[in-house]
């Protein structure tokens, strides 16, 4: 190694993102000691090569993984890292679960929790399926929090559930056993309605009051739950299918062979052809004929492209055996529906023809 090749500890720091006092702090540990330290000054020189093991080094400090955690995930191989990576986020999730509750716990204690307005009084084994599929319509994107929620409508008769990643839209509306009070409607966060929904699960009758900033989940005989509302206004969904246009070709198709077929093709996107009696699933631009599986098909036959992201997702939460397509040509919105179950719909929109693949 040349003198050309090192770089004074400030420099250092400039390039990494790391302070100074971190460095020699890390060096200390010896997570990254110094190629060089000059033995009159004490000057600390490091190398160019130890430039991406600092800033990867930087990147797991901040997201809280322990010195122990870092050194193992830096001397790791690519798959053994990755592994160690998940085991550490979930670590943070089911910890922030968890403080969240206790959280809940202090306020119930502090007399935070009085009696909200009631949303609705719904079987606890429904309404859990209810959210589970709904929020897999859901993504996690910086500066966008509402697409991480499922946004609830209470009034009348009816609790419409609905969630969207700007891709898909999924909704889905209950009968409650007991109405709302009035009207209500708000955008509750994902994870925490994720984190609930076992408890839910096992609870016979849930009762959903809202409160400023949340709803609570009134689980009786477990402790109840409460989830946070997010502020940011949720998309215009009720405008997007209000405008959604005539079917002109509808499908109903068995749900397995059709996520099966989805496997066998598993590119980043697939295209579907629509016709006879019959839907056919194969790569686009490929030569290769494809998968077919046995439909019932009304109208007229059309070639619609889907991200395997988007599609797969709306399929597998479909209720029963059998799911419906509604499409009105290749560039609108799909709608997908439980052909036995009317209350699960699920908005997939389509990839432009000339989508790079």
């Amino acid at each position: 190694m040349t003198r050309s090749d090192l770089m004074p500890i400030g420099a250092f720091a400039r390039r990494t993102g790391l302070t100074s006092s971190a460095l020699r702090f890390y060096a200390d540990s010896g997570l990254l000691p110094p190629a060089e330290v000059d033995p009159v000054t004490g000057y600390r020189y490091y190398a160019t090569a130890q430039v991406e093991r600092a800033r990867a080094l930087r990147r797991l400090r901040e997201i809280a993984m322990p010195l122990a955690g870092v050194e193992a995930v830096l001397d790791a191989g690519p798959e053994e890292a990755a592994r160690l990576l998940d085991a550490h986020l979930a670590r943070i999730e089911g910890d922030a679960a968890t403080a969240r509750q206790k959280a809940a716990a202090v306020r119930s204690a502090l007399g935070g929790d009085r009696a909200g307005l009631l949303i609705a009084t719904v079987k606890g084994p429904v309404l859990a399926d209810a959210v589970e599929q709904v929020l897999t319509a859901t993504a996690h994107e910086p500066g966008m929090a509402v697409l991480g929620g499922l946004h609830i409508e209470a009034g009348g008769e009816a609790l419409a559930l609905t969630a969207t990643d700007r891709y898909r839209l999924s909704t889905r509306t209950l009968a409650p056993a007991r109405p709302a009070e009035q009207s209500w409607s708000g955008t509750v966060d994902g994870d925490d309605l994720r984190a609930a929904a076992p408890e839910v699960r096992r609870t016979p009758l849930v009762r959903v009051e809202a409160v400023p900033h949340g709803i609570w989940l009134r689980l009786p005989g477990r402790e109840d739950r409460h989830c946070r509302t997010l502020p940011e206004r949720f998309p215009d969904h009720r405008q997007l299918l209000a405008s959604l246009g005539e079917v002109t070709t509808r499908a109903t198709v068995p749900k397995e062979p059709l996520l099966r077929a989805l496997e066998e093709h598993p590119g980043d996107h697939v295209t579907l052809r629509v016709s006879g009696h019959e839907v056919t699933v194969r790569l686009p631009d490929d030569q290769h004929p494809g998968t077919t599986v046995a439909a019932t098909v009304r109208g007229e036959p059309l070639d619609i492209r889907f991200a395997t992201t988007t599609l797969y997702p709306a399929l597998s939460t479909a209720i029963g055996p059998d799911v419906m397509l509604d499409l009105r040509g290749h560039d609108q919105p799909v709608t997908l529906r439980s052909a036995d179950r009317g209350d699960l719909t699920t908005l997939a929109m389509p990839v432009a023809p000339d989508h790079p693949a």
